[in-house]
């Protein structure tokens, strides 16, 4: 009788408890979506914010709730945004191509060089904190493919100790332009076909001891540009892709290689 009571009462708490658990449920339970779990379902959920939304869940919730545009998905392209247009009724709406590109085309040892041997972790982040890298170019590529590790369509590899980026395979998700600690790595639009593979902003004559590759702000792309495309700023030049028409003069022009067309 001693040990019935106990087992009585812990019995009845455990059925109270799950009363309570189960009334609370249903008052607070919340309602699924089913519209937003399709579109979440349609999108390849690598929640790389380049919708411009924190997520996958975030930018369904927006064009199921918000009117958002059914083709900001970049990485999942045409076939995504056919999908969401499928379920929320709409008419398809094309998705413009993207895919990164390195701005460095320091391959080393045939165009640069390294300034020490380095022998700690082997990830670009680490070898950054010594030196700003190992590379005789403080804004080169490190080469240790921090990008590559994050690229989930092995769209990234390595050559001669720099990134180098299949535009085929790359779906401009933005996820290895998050991980190169030199902030190398940019996205384009697959239309536009030129870019500069030089990030450094060293005057010319200091880029001349480092890269044979390396942008020295001689200006040349610009005399040559008719669309007033491409300037020099700090010391390298930068293409502006709004009003860049891909005539590739500039790449002509450049006495150092550092444009690069595709």
């Amino acid at each position: 009788m001693n040990l019935l009571i106990p087992i009585l009462l812990f019995v009845g708490l455990g059925l109270l408890a799950g009363l309570l658990l189960s009334v609370f449920s249903k008052i607070f339970a919340v309602d699924s979506d089913e519209k937003v779990e399709e579109v979440v379902s349609a999108l390849p959920g690598l929640n790389c914010g380049v919708c411009g939304f924190s997520g996958c869940e975030s930018y369904a919730k927006e064009i199921v709730h918000g009117g958002a545009a059914t083709n900001r998905c970049v990485p999942g392209g045409a076939d995504a945004a056919k999908k969401i247009s499928g379920i929320m009724g709409t008419e398809f709406e094309s998705v413009s191509r993207q895919a990164a590109f390195v701005s460095c085309g320091g391959e080393v040892p045939r165009v640069t060089s390294n300034s020490y041997v380095y022998e700690g972790e082997r990830t670009c982040a680490a070898c950054n904190l010594y030196y700003q890298g190992r590379g005789i170019c403080n804004y080169g590529c490190i080469g240790f493919g921090d990008c590559a590790k994050q690229c989930a369509f092995d769209a990234i590899s390595i050559a001669d100790e720099c990134a180098v980026v299949d535009p085929a395979r790359c779906t401009g998700c933005t996820m290895c332009t998050k991980a190169c600690p030199k902030g190398l790595i940019h996205i384009r639009d697959l239309a536009k076909t030129v870019y500069v593979n030089c990030s450094s902003c060293d005057p010319g004559r200091d880029v001349i001891k480092t890269c044979q590759n390396g942008c020295i702000g001689c200006r040349k792309c610009e005399k040559v540009c008719p669309s007033d495309a491409i300037h020099v700023e700090n010391n390298v030049a930068s293409i502006d892709y709004a009003k860049c028409t891909n005539c590739h003069a500039c790449a002509d022009a450049c006495p150092r290689g550092c444009i690069s067309v595709l």
